[in-house]
């Protein structure tokens, strides 16, 4: 017969096993091997971007600087027309371009470092955007085909845009700002990675 223990002893309780310990989840917002904080849809993981060529920055300067002379000459004509001896035809629409061009020299020089472009195995990679940022994503089997165009400022400079056309008008891409050698291989590397796309290599 089995001894029972004494009715004034409490009866043996096992020891508790050890709390098994789970695993550490990262909380939105850690900071990720390559990435930032809010940034990944921007900033993908692991991705390397290329920048356009600084000179962007006075090619866009240049278009401020054409609206500023263009605004100065109109009020100036407006002023000897009207026989307007103070001047305040002048004052009155070249204050608001003087505006433009100062908010330009602080804003053209961030937005061309903005732009970036990143080439994958399977599609191309552009963003570009300050205050409202854009990321797309252009696959190579769906482009159609590739410009490179340059306008007199561009050309002066040695810089190039390249835009690719795509299926859906949607997808399609434009990168500026590059130098002209760096625009032909571009150009060349995209249609060689599109045609090879289409043809199921």
């Amino acid at each position: 017969m089995q001894e029972q223990p004494p009715l004034d002893q409490p009866p043996a309780v096992p020891p508790a096993a050890p709390d098994a310990v789970p695993p550490r989840v990262p909380p939105t917002g850690d900071v990720l091997p390559g990435g930032a904080p809010g940034r990944e849809p921007f900033d993908p993981v692991g991705v390397r971007w290329s920048r356009v060529s600084p000179r962007l920055v006075w090619v866009r300067l240049a278009g401020a600087g054409v609206f500023l002379l263009v605004t100065v000459v109109v009020a100036g004509v407006l002023a000897l027309l009207a026989g307007d001896p103070l001047g305040w035809l002048v004052a009155l629409p070249v204050v608001p371009g003087v505006v433009v061009a100062v908010v330009a020299l602080l804003v053209v020089p961030r937005q061309v470092r903005a732009w970036g472009y990143a080439e994958r195995e399977e599609d191309l990679l552009v963003r570009h955007g300050l205050m409202f940022r854009a990321l797309t994503v252009v696959p190579y089997g769906r482009m159609q085909y590739v410009d490179v165009s340059a306008g007199p400022v561009d050309r002066a400079l040695g810089l190039a845009t390249v835009r690719l056309h795509t299926a859906s008008a949607s997808t399609d891409a434009t990168i500026p700002g590059l130098t002209a050698e760096a625009a032909a291989r571009l150009r060349d590397r995209l249609t060689q990675a599109g045609q090879a796309q289409l043809a199921g290599l």
